[in-house]
């Protein structure tokens, strides 16, 4: 089991935002199990929380912007390839403005903090969305197409063609995110003059200079755009080199602009929300088109997650049988409503029920059109959790379970006579001082038919 990651102490960066301008102070704090990635934006009242998420994307223009009831987060999308680049599954990201500091263009000094900040393993499993047939989305107006195939690795390639002479086809690939920090991180955001011109007349790139972003000369300059750049930069001369490029930055690699789209793609695959084990080939990549993917990936996964069936062999010998059941739950018939254990591990525990008409609820409960009672279903799916949290003691017998809280209940469909009946219950937090929260499910027929999340504490019976 991979365990999940955050940060081990919270660090700080201050920088500019390329586009507001506006300083910025981001800190890096340590965020709890199943916390993901989150913005927090302290300048505002009330330190709105907006969450790395697809759905929360509403402009793409020179970046990746996400919007939550009114507040903003602008280019996140390099912070967010360090955070993945550097294996991390849940950190908080505090803000004094919208946008994030642009620092060099690139994800390098944002890879530099959390490694200073060191890694701290969870007690909580990650979850990996493995890919099992070939997803894509393509935007047919800029012939951009990015897709995913099985792996038993995360690769990333990106191919990109920007059409000009001075920039022309270039490609680039990680085939290991371990790989991140020395061959991506690196690489730093670029624009065509054509663009940049673009850009200025519109109030753009306000925090911009030669320091963090490449300017590829695509066309002549004419004199009234070179003295706009030098105002714009803040130099007082500016010149074009051999290779194309505006003022006397070098390129860290010779393909640096398709590795920068790759970065990109990985910053902004992670508004999935979930990891991915694939191969990610993207075609023209951009922000419009990562986002978009990442949209389409996320609604497919929750889908998936929520029609998800496990499948048991219940011929096998249980690891549990009544007789040990009994000997472990104080519950005796007819409100012992499991019959078996079919495994267990320190994170979760499934159980099993058969239901048949004999069951003493049937006498009541609609007896002419027999339906188990969503009640029942809720005692049942606690009762098998508690079967894992008195585990952790070496008397069970001497202890009682009591609920704490119930949430989020939903039931979806009949359960009825015949039916057999699978719970499984999942950790959400570790167990501690004997209470156990869980996301507990019950299927039946291959569907899943009743979820809730429990919180229950075990007590040791009064003498």
């Amino acid at each position: 089991m991979v365990k999940q990651k955050t940060i081990k102490t919270e660090i700080s960066l201050t920088g500019v935002g390329l586009h507001t301008g506006k300083e910025v102070k981001m800190t890096f704090k340590p965020a709890p199990a199943n916390n993901g990635f989150t913005f927090v934006r302290l300048d505002l009242e009330g330190h709105p929380v907006i969450e790395a998420d697809a759905n929360y994307v509403v402009n793409t223009q020179r970046g990746t912007n996400l919007e939550k009831l009114g507040v903003k987060i602008q280019t996140p999308e390099h912070v967010l390839a360090a955070l993945v680049g550097c294996d991390l599954d849940n950190v908080i990201i505090e803000l004094d403005a919208s946008e994030l500091p642009i620092m060099d263009g690139s994800s390098k000094y944002f890879v530099e903090a959390l490694e200073k900040a060191g890694v701290q393993e969870q007690d909580a499993k990650r979850n990996v969305y493995v890919v099992k047939e070939v997803i894509s989305f393509t935007d047919e107006a800029s012939g951009s197409e990015i897709l995913v195939m099985p792996s038993d690795h995360y690769t990333v390639t990106t191919m990109v063609d920007f059409g000009t002479k001075i920039l022309g086809t270039q490609n680039a690939t990680l085939k290991s995110i371990d790989d991140f920090k020395t061959e991506i991180a690196s690489s730093r955001t670029f624009s065509f003059l054509h663009e940049l011109e673009s850009l200025l007349d519109n109030g753009l790139i306000k925090g911009g200079d030669l320091n963090n972003a490449i300017v590829y000369v695509d066309k002549e300059i004419s004199t009234s755009t070179m003295e706009n750049l030098k105002v714009a930069f803040g130099k007082e001369t500016l010149t074009v080199k051999p290779n194309g490029i505006l003022d006397n930055l070098t390129l860290h690699y010779p393909n640096e602009a398709a590795r920068h789209k790759l970065l990109d793609v990985i910053g902004d695959l992670a508004l999935i929300g979930t990891k991915i084990q694939g191969k990610i080939i993207a075609n023209k990549p951009g922000h419009f088109v990562n986002t978009q993917f990442a949209k389409k990936m996320a609604k497919m996964i929750k889908i998936e997650q929520r029609n998800y069936v496990p499948v048991y062999d219940l011929n096998q010998e249980p690891l549990m049988d009544i007789h040990k059941i009994m000997a472990m739950l104080p519950h005796r018939p007819p409100f012992l409503l499991i019959d078996r254990i079919i495994e267990m591990s320190d994170s979760h525990v499934v159980g099993m029920k058969n239901v048949t008409m004999n069951e003493n609820f049937f006498v009541g409960h609609f007896p002419d059109a027999p339906v188990m009672p969503g009640v029942l279903i809720v005692e049942a799916m606690a009762q098998t959790g508690g079967i894992l949290v008195l585990s952790t003691v070496p008397d069970p017998e001497n202890y009682l379970t009591y609920f704490m809280k119930i949430d989020n209940v939903k039931f979806k469909h009949k359960v009825l006579p015949g039916d057999t009946l699978i719970f499984k219950c999942d950790l959400i937090t570790p167990i501690r001082r004997g209470i156990c929260h869980m996301q507990a499910n019950a299927y039946a027929n291959g569907k899943l038919v009743a979820e809730a999340e429990l919180m229950a504490q075990i007590a040791r019976k009064q003498q």
